[in-house]
């Protein structure tokens, strides 16, 4: 199976054309699932939570979905990407899965909010759900859902084969612990991170590390971007190489875990 994502450098509020930007790269990459980062269309450093939700759209029906939809049938693949979501009166840190058969397949909200997220987004209310996409599973997490093992873990107890995950990066941890990620639950992952800066609240400038990546469940590095510039990757991947989780002839990822002790 192809799969890829798209490093971008987004205009922050000027959706359309973070939207159709994200679309003409999509359609250049030959790639059966392509991942794009969090908050793709509308940049990340909201000002506050009335901000977000004027630019945010509904999953169901608002412009981004729809683009990415037409997109995925236009191209016969799947599409993860990460939106402002809103919902009722409330804006969620969302991602999508969208296909060419079904469209919209699949809605993951934020678990876990980052820093000054808690005052825009409301957490997260969806499960870590699993998603069949033919050849492979696939499942879901935002950004800083990284640095919380058991987001990866569960994913991988529903039997995802590649866990999707689009962020805007600050931190430089994150590419490093999505190495242990797949690792330990062996299974792919795809990064798809941004580049470029932000400075909308006067001292809190933040640059985004870029680095998006495509982890083997081995832990090789298939690819890693650079930090600095907007970018689209694809490669072929083995997806059996997922659902092997013994990593000797007596030992098992999974099945070995001695949930019996596990007391918290």
């Amino acid at each position: 199976m192809k799969v890829g994502f798209i490093q971008t450098d987004p205009v922050f509020g000027r959706v359309r054309e973070n939207v159709e930007d994200a679309v003409r790269k999509i359609e250049a990459l030959d790639a059966e699932l392509v991942v794009l980062p969090e908050l793709f269309s509308t940049g990340y450093q909201f000002r506050c939570r009335a901000e977000a939700f004027k630019l945010a759209e509904e999953a169901r029906g608002g412009y981004t979905v729809s683009r990415l939809i037409e997109t995925a049938r236009k191209k016969k693949l799947f599409i993860v990407a990460g939106l402002a979501e809103r919902v009722e009166g409330k804006v969620y840190n969302s991602s999508v899965l969208v296909g060419p058969r079904k469209g919209l397949a699949g809605v993951y909200r934020k678990a876990h909010l980052f820093w000054n997220e808690k005052k825009v987004f409301s957490a997260g209310d969806t499960a870590f759900d699993v998603y069949d996409i033919g050849k492979a599973r696939v499942g879901m997490m935002i950004c800083f859902d990284w640095i919380f093992p058991e987001a990866a873990r569960t994913l991988a107890l529903k039997g995802a084969d590649i866990i999707c995950q689009p962020s805007n990066l600050v931190l430089p941890y994150c590419p490093q612990a999505m190495i242990t990620r797949s690792i330990e639950n062996r299974v792919f992952s795809i990064t798809a991170n941004r580049v470029g800066s932000e400075e909308r609240i006067k001292g809190r400038a933040l640059k985004f590390i870029g680095q998006s990546q495509i982890v083997a469940p081995d832990g090789t590095v298939i690819y890693r971007a650079g930090g600095k510039k907007a970018e689209g990757k694809s490669f072929k991947i083995s997806i059996k190489d997922a659902r092997k989780k013994n990593i000797n002839p007596l030992n098992n990822v999974l099945t070995d875990r001695r949930t019996d002790l596990f007391n918290l």
